[in-house]
């Protein structure tokens, strides 16, 4: 019997949450390759917020159209090439998309090394969307320095604690802002950070003062709302405002909450920038090389969150966005 793929596509555009009933879950007969392509078993993909920003069919990140296949950056391996040099068997990175299996030219998709490490570190620690994006906003971005507090929103998410780690690295004292007593054992437990504030059970605003009297000198963002504004009131002079994401935001795209203390940036002679990982193209190999070089020596880390099966990648996206997991999520497919 011929194999089928198994593919989730967005059927409907959500209207404020990411539902199940925006996707559907359908099999297809696999297609003949064509000349410089490989078909790929997928074995994860990567669940990031930056997926809810393709669904509106408008926007800065590429847009998916009813009918497509939904997009998601994976790791899996080659099960037929057209290919010389691109042999079953080997372990590929690239756009895989949610489904169990994915047909690609070569020229989108870039051959792994192996090691004894699980294929989805590429996705997590070595991602562009997760660990290359954090050594870029603080290393590149952000640039904290020996002693300064620093604050990061989302800091038990995949970006967050890694961001929180580099800055560490860089020598500052770092504050993670996450949600829920699990987030915050890990941010001082694992972590080590200098402290956490739990904005789910404490006043963000009056934690930070109270951490932070003579307030914080930098402040890696990747929420977005009131969590922004509350640090914004708590800035130190000359302090650094990194904006990574805004992931309170992206459910409705249409009504932003933009930040209402942006003339603390005035009075504080202080500077706000975002930024995206593929702005900076010529950092991409520097920042893998020494995140590859940090895990090896085990001074990084990145917790991961499991979902089993390609079926159930629209509940990880909800679950995402509803602040569920610690870490980088994935769903594991094959």
């Amino acid at each position: 019997m011929k194999k089928k793929n198994t593919k989730v596509i967005l059927s409907s555009r959500p209207d404020g949450e990411v539902t199940s009933e925006c996707f559907s879950v359908i099999e297809e007969d696999l297609v003949d390759l064509g000349p410089g392509e490989v078909r790929i078993a997928n074995e994860s993909l990567s669940v990031d917020a930056a997926i809810r920003t393709m669904l509106r069919g408008e926007g800065f990140h590429m847009q998916m159209g009813i009918g497509d296949t939904v997009f998601a950056g994976g790791v899996g391996r080659i099960v037929e090439s057209t290919v010389e040099g691109w042999d079953v068997g080997r372990a590929v990175r690239g756009p895989l998309g949610a489904q169990s299996f994915c047909k690609l030219s070569i020229e989108h998709l870039e051959l792994l090394e192996e090691s004894n490490l699980p294929l989805s570190v590429n996705l997590g620690i070595l991602g562009g969307s997760t660990g290359v994006t954090a050594w870029i906003g603080i290393k590149k971005v952000a640039r904290p320095k020996p002693g300064d507090l620093f604050v990061v929103s989302a800091a038990a998410g995949a970006v967050g604690s890694i961001a929180g780690q580099i800055a560490q690295k860089e020598g500052a004292k770092v504050i993670g802002i996450a949600g829920g007593k699990r987030k915050i054992n890990h941010l001082l437990n694992d972590l080590n950070f200098e402290a956490a504030i739990d904005y789910k059970s404490e006043d963000v605003r009056a934690r930070l003062a109270e951490l932070a009297p003579n307030g914080v000198n930098g402040f890696f963002d990747n929420v977005g709302g009131d969590i922004l504004d509350a640090v914004l009131e708590n800035l130190a002079l000359r302090s650094r405002v990194t904006i990574c994401g805004a992931i309170s935001q992206y459910n409705d795209m249409d009504n932003i909450h933009g930040p209402s203390a942006y003339l603390k940036l005035a009075e504080r002679q202080s500077a706000m920038e975002g930024f995206a990982y593929f702005h900076y193209p010529e950092l991409i190999g520097p920042a893998e090389e020494e995140l590859r070089q940090w895990l090896h020596e085990g001074s990084i880390q990145l917790a991961e969150e499991v979902i089993d099966g390609i079926e159930k990648f629209p509940e990880a996206l909800g679950f995402m966005f509803s602040g569920g997991n610690l870490g980088k999520l994935l769903v594991k497919v094959h």
